[in-house]
């Protein structure tokens, strides 16, 4: 592999010169507002009562996928913006729009599906039998499906109209009061003073009383902005409730099964799984806890590395390495990664400023992935950046299908990512240099199926309870801590001596409101990549066309389906769930006996 230094501050003026003063990207917008006017009046002109030709439902089809293309670019432009310089008050501004285009364009939508349900069901049938429209069958069908699951056309516009100011509004909030929150921490013998992106990672220290000092002082920081976070969590599970209870959907997790195209049989299977193999990792968090010299683990140990000396790899060490690993599994992969980091479509500068997390997202009409992030050199930033390489790739192969079948879910999404992630940390494991390094690594691969069965396991609990309880009225601060306590005592089986009471206003993804309960996908994610990759390992050489056979399909199924097809397994039996966590069950034991 070719060896160059690479840069780890974007390029992102390619798309649209100037950032939140680009005049061409509010020309663009302004172009959006007009297409969307020109989609609404041909759904209007659409008449399904007397169409015969499957070509008008594709006419459709390709405007809608037009349009949406074009607010996608716009969109994903903003969502950088924003993130790279919390400070961007006109990037803001930009986010507000955005939030009002949407809602057009959902009503715009909305007033098609409704259109869908008039046509007879055995016309309906029969239409999607013409080639012209058979590869759209599945999400067409979804469009139907989802127009008789809600209210009427006028409800449910109206609800895309308050939701600007009384929902997604919220969330706006949330990411304001966040860019204001400074963590102030005293090292070196003086105070300095760090976005939380940068304060988190310090929580990575092998010093416990740094870790220590940092976890309190982020948690003041969170514990003084407490009463903004519980206003927008508990207004925005109250908007989700209300439409909810309005449509007549009596269970909270009804929108986000349907969304992520998943049975609760799934759902339940893979946590049954999970729970009857958690004592192998509490048996890990013990004697972790026994290594590090302390009785019990505290929620600021749990990442912490066991050398006193914590390898830091500059950012092009990190991403030749990435690129090497990938090339053993897909040279396809490793080529597309290797040309995001030449055109700088990565994000990844450790400076002030930024929003904290990291993130991937396409620009449909440019055809490029950018990914946000901060490195600062931790195997977890390695690990961070070849996950977002891996949500980059997925959308890659699909470039070139409709863009009414890439609209693939979120936990399929994070099967891509983890699948990326899992290969590094194999490699890492696999190409450590003594026993020591060898422990040290498979701590670090271990670490990611405690986060996905225990921490992920907190939060889709917490939430499932808050929801229960915010049925009966607004939930006090002091409740939400203790909600969350309870959540990760339950799923760290109380193998932990201090938790985190304010993780619910300190986790950004609590207040999205794009995806409901975003925590399950992300555990899909990582044990159905297991499976894929156990998968990759029997075919070998021959496994590269099959897994981007499946990414292009995961727009277009259902996961059972998706699974049915090209894994041949049944998603809904504890079986495949029980053989990907034996994986990880082995990566303990290994652990342990080292």
């Amino acid at each position: 592999m070719q060896r160059i230094t690479y840069n780890p501050a974007w390029d992102i003026d390619v798309i649209f010169p100037g950032g939140s003063d680009s005049t061409e990207l509010h020309t663009y917008m302004s172009d959006i507002k007009k297409d969307l006017q020109a989609l609404a009046n041909a759904v209007e002109k659409f008449d399904p009562v007397q169409i015969n030709r499957s070509e008008e439902i594709k006419k459709m089809a390709d405007l809608l996928e037009d349009t949406q293309n074009k607010m996608g670019e716009a969109f994903a432009f903003i969502s950088y913006i924003n993130a790279q310089d919390v400070h961007d008050k006109k990037a803001s501004l930009l986010v507000g729009k955005r939030s009002e285009l949407r809602a057009e364009m959902e009503a715009v939508k909305t007033h098609f599906e409704q259109k869908l349900t008039v046509i007879h069901d055995e016309k309906w049938d029969e239409l999607l039998t013409d080639p012209e429209i058979q590869d759209l069958a599945f999400v067409l069908n979804e469009y139907r499906h989802n127009a008789n699951e809600k209210l009427s056309e006028d409800e449910e516009k109206l609800i895309n109209d308050l939701s600007v100011d009384g929902y997604h509004a919220w969330s706006q909030m949330y990411d304001t009061v966040t860019a204001k929150i400074s963590v102030e921490i005293e090292e070196d013998g003086g105070t300095n003073y760090y976005s939380v992106g940068q304060a988190s990672n310090k929580l990575g220290d092998p010093d416990r009383s740094v870790r220590k000092h940092v976890f309190k002082h982020l948690g003041k920081a969170w514990e003084e902005n407490a009463d903004f976070f519980g206003q927008t969590l508990n207004h925005l599970a109250g908007f989700r409730l209300q439409t909810y209870k309005h449509r007549n959907w009596k269970h909270v997790l009804k929108e986000p099964l349907a969304i992520n195209r998943m049975q609760q049989e799934t759902l339940d299977a893979m946590w049954g799984a999970i729970n009857r193999n958690k004592h192998h990792f509490t048996a890990f968090l013990e004697k972790k806890a026994e290594l590090l010299g302390l009785n019990k683990l505290s929620m600021y140990d749990i990442g912490a590395p066991l050398s006193e000396t914590v390898k830091k790899t500059p950012y092009t060490d990190g991403a030749n390495f990435i690129v090497e690993q990938f090339s053993k599994f897909s040279p396809k992969m490793a080529d597309f990664a290797q040309m995001a980091f030449e055109k700088q479509w990565i994000e990844a500068e450790d400076r002030p400023g930024k929003r904290p997390g990291g993130f991937c997202t396409s620009f449909p009409e440019s055809k490029q992935t950018r990914i946000f992030m901060t490195y600062s050199g931790t195997s977890s930033n390695i690990a961070t950046l070849a996950h977002e390489l891996g949500h980059a790739y997925h959308q890659h192969v699909m470039n070139d299908i409709h863009g009414l079948n890439q609209s693939y879910a979120m936990n399929v999404a994070e099967t891509a990512s983890t699948f990326a992630e899992m290969i590094v940390a194999d490699a890492s494991v696999k190409n450590a240099r003594n026993t020591k390094e060898k422990k040290e690594l498979l701590e670090t691969k271990i670490q990611r199926s405690i986060a996905f069965f225990m921490n992920i396991q907190a939060r889709f609990n917490f939430e499932r309870r808050f929801y229960e309880e915010r049925k009966q009225g607004m939930v006090p601060v002091e409740r939400l801590n203790e909600l969350m306590i309870d959540a990760q005592k339950d799923a760290y089986g109380d193998a932990l001596e201090e938790y985190d009471p304010t993780f619910w206003a300190s986790k950004l993804h609590f207040h999205i409101t794009g995806v409901p309960f975003y925590n399950f996908p992300y555990t899909f994610g990582y044990l159905f990549s297991l499976g894929i990759y156990a998968h990759a390992q029997e075919l070998g050489g021959n496994f590269e066309d099959d897994y981007i056979a499946l990414l292009r399909d995961t727009g277009r199924m259902t996961v059972e389906d998706l699974a049915a097809k090209h894994l041949n397994v049944d998603l809904t039996k504890p079986d495949f769930w029980e053989s990907a966590i034996s994986l990880c069950v082995n990566d303990v034991n290994e652990f342990l006996k080292l």
